[in-house]
């Protein structure tokens, strides 16, 4: 399933790092920037994650609220925000519900071999809970800026 802009984003209630617990139904009435990576302390999801960190201030002040949401343990998130002193939270999706709902739990190949594993993909939710816009296949350099942009044209 792909989600398009204007669907209803499909609720969810994970696991954080940190032992919160994070759901889409208490963030109604505010943007959200949902990030889907494949794996903690990974070069490609460390540099994305440094870069949505970075900008952290400039979020909030487009009253948007960032999440990472990647298979990896609650465990695992709690040892990659240490490390990189990470401010927003980590959702642990373990069971892959969410990421399934959401089309980014896809089949994937690297060098003939083919696995199941996430697309680094980002959703942008309205604060009517509804898919304002996708980014499917993310290259991360300059993409938090990119997003930022639109959370902060977004009304």
């Amino acid at each position: 399933m792909s989600l398009v802009t204007g669907d209803q984003a499909p609720d969810f209630d994970l696991p954080g790092a940190g032992g919160e617990v994070v759901t889409l139904a208490r963030l109604q009435g505010r943007k959200v920037v949902l990030y889907f990576y494949p794996k903690d302390d990974t070069s490609g999801c460390t540099l994305e994650a440094q870069g949505f960190n970075a900008l952290g201030e400039a979020f909030a002040e487009a009253d948007a609220v960032v999440i990472g949401v990647s298979p990896d343990s609650v465990k695992s998130h709690d040892k990659f925000c240490a490390k990189y002193g990470l401010t927003f939270p980590l959702a642990s999706d373990e069971g892959k519900a969410m990421l399934e709902a959401y089309g980014v739990w896809v089949q994937k190949s690297m060098y003939g071999k083919t696995y199941m594993g996430v697309e680094r993909t980002t959703v942008l939710i309205d604060r009517a809970g509804k898919i304002a816009r996708v980014w499917p296949k993310v290259k991360v350099p300059g993409h938090a800026d990119e997003v930022l942009e639109a959370a902060r044209t977004l009304a």
